[in-house]
């Protein structure tokens, strides 16, 4: 596998392309849910990439220094697995890694603030994060606020 985390700004042309073909995929399609994905906050983040021996995109995570999303907080956002890999271990991975790029860029300090699918609460979870507040709907997804500090 070979794992990358670069700012927009570092993008080629085709890495962006995969990763909005795969957030596409699996936001959209998969969970059949139309929704504004370019919502500027791309401009402004870091990206990890998660590619296999193929050359595939396989799982992406967005990280967003504090105020793009949360006034005080930094937060890890746009998680995605490719079907090809679910239940393998790669989303425990990138959520790993999302939150050790997220505190070697902003800060080993830095709490983190998410808005995660209410169905991936016990994941999250098992990275530390807390739940905050109550459920609310996301695009008609049921979502919940966490943090991890």
């Amino acid at each position: 596998m070979q794992i990358s985390c670069k700012h927009f700004n570092q993008l080629h042309a085709s890495e962006l392309y995969e990763i909005f073909r795969l957030r596409a995929e699996v936001f959209v399609v998969e969970q059949n849910c139309p929704y504004q994905d370019a919502d500027n906050k791309d401009l402004q983040s870091w990206h990890l990439t998660v590619y296999n021996d193929k050359k595939q995109l396989i799982a992406y995570s967005r990280i967003m220094p504090k105020g793009l999303s949360y006034p005080d907080y930094a937060s890890i956002g746009r998680v995605v697995t490719s079907a090809l890999v679910r239940k393998t271990g790669v989303g425990k991975m990138l959520m790993e890694k999302s939150i050790e790029e997220c505190r070697r860029l902003f800060g080993s300090n830095t709490q983190i603030k998410i808005g995660a699918q209410t169905y991936l609460l016990k994941f999250y979870r098992s990275f530390g994060f807390i739940d905050i507040g109550e459920e609310y709907l996301e695009d008609e997804i049921p979502h919940t606020k966490m943090v991890l500090h």
